[in-house]
């Protein structure tokens, strides 16, 4: 791609580290043991294999509450049901997983730590599916409580909005703030390795400048695991959700902002392209001549009369950004996002200054 058909419409670079409200420290780190990627130990999956582990005793007795079923297709409403139920061995069983599991990522979230990129970070928010339940806030708590026992200052929190709406969320603070005063609602997508979700997320910018506000106001959900699309499939499906999306925002009104924010796996490199990370993607995304930035303006050259422009940053950085209006009291601080693998990312927080102020002035008018 060459300089001229840059995808950002110059407001900014994909996978940055500078970003309006703060500076992106890492993202994707990938740290390794002898036994392969620590990420493994605390994902979705390691939890379900600690509880499977378990049940093996009760398993040849006859006596596993939760039957013949195999952890990973017990629904997380049925764990956490039996947290609270009148099954004492169900809840012995839960909350025995709950403290292994705890003490994986307290090890995982300890060598992070460790890092030269994690120092003296502060506070970690966990989102991703396994912090929507009871057991995944269980987990995390218990996970705060261990780190500090051994010494490390830090606190561990749940992610505030919906994991579902957090990646979306997190997308308006990819885009500069002055594109935000004549529009109320922004394009959204966050992809991920089984579901490609999109919305309109409202930005209550007048209510609260920081986004503290903000809101999706609709959403669409496609499970593409369940599809097994092709890649240019997959692309084709996504741009007719964006427009359906488009026609409900102006028939409803809204003033959607000429801009697209993408969560996506993986290392995003500047123009847009995708280095390393998107394997459980359908086809191959890290090929060198595809470039979904370019894919959506080509298929979407026009939001509202205006040219689209459109900026990709790594799922795990669209989580955390969802918190940054909240983080506010504190430096250095990163998020954790539990799934299928474990994504994660560290924050510092800019501090707005009146040179920052202008140069953003500057920006907007010579857009104008």
């Amino acid at each position: 791609m060459s300089e001229d058909t840059l995808t950002t419409s110059g407001i900014g670079r994909h996978g940055a580290t500078r970003l309006p409200s703060v500076d992106v420290d890492s993202f994707n780190i990938e740290l390794k043991d002898d036994d392969g990627f620590l990420g493994d130990r605390a994902s979705k999956g390691a939890f379900r294999k600690i509880l499977d582990t378990l049940r093996k005793p009760l398993k040849k007795n006859g006596e596993d509450p939760f039957g013949s079923k195999d952890a990973v297709t017990i629904p997380k409403t049925t764990l956490d049901e039996a947290l609270v139920g009148d099954d004492v061995g169900a809840a012995a069983l839960v909350h025995g997983a709950i403290e292994e599991f705890a003490q994986e990522l307290a090890y995982v979230t300890q060598r992070f730590l460790k890092t030269k990129a994690w120092a003296d970070t502060e506070r970690i928010v966990v989102g991703g599916g396994f912090r929507q339940s009871r057991v995944g806030e269980l987990a995390i708590a218990r996970t705060d409580i261990i780190l500090k026992a051994e010494g490390f200052k830090v606190d561990l929190v749940p992610i505030r909005f919906h994991p579902d709406e957090a990646g979306l969320i997190g997308c308006l603070h990819l885009a500069p703030s002055w594109i935000f005063e004549a529009h109320d609602s922004i394009l959204a997508v966050d992809i991920g390795g089984t579901n490609i979700r999109c919305g309109v997320v409202e930005t209550r910018w007048k209510k609260a400048a920081d986004l503290s506000k903000a809101s999706v106001w609709k959403s669409e959900l496609w499970r593409h695991a369940d599809d097994e699309p092709t890649r240019e499939g997959a692309v084709k499906r996504l741009v007719k959700m964006l427009k359906e999306l488009i026609s409900a925002a102006d028939s409803e009104g809204l003033k959607l902002a000429p801009f697209i924010g993408i969560a996506c796996p993986g290392v995003i490199n500047e123009d847009g392209s995708i280095a390393k990370g998107a394997q459980n993607l359908p086809g191959n995304w890290e090929s060198s001549k595809f470039n979904l930035p370019a894919s959506l303006i080509e298929a979407i050259p026009e939001i509202g009369g205006h040219d689209t422009a459109v900026l990709m940053h790594n799922d795990g950085v669209a989580q955390g950004l969802s918190e940054a209006p909240f983080m506010q009291d504190v430096e250095r601080w990163g998020v954790l996002t539990i799934g299928t693998g474990l994504g994660n990312a560290r924050f510092t927080n800019r501090k707005k200054d009146k040179d920052q102020d202008k140069d953003e002035k500057k920006e907007k008018k010579s857009k104008d």
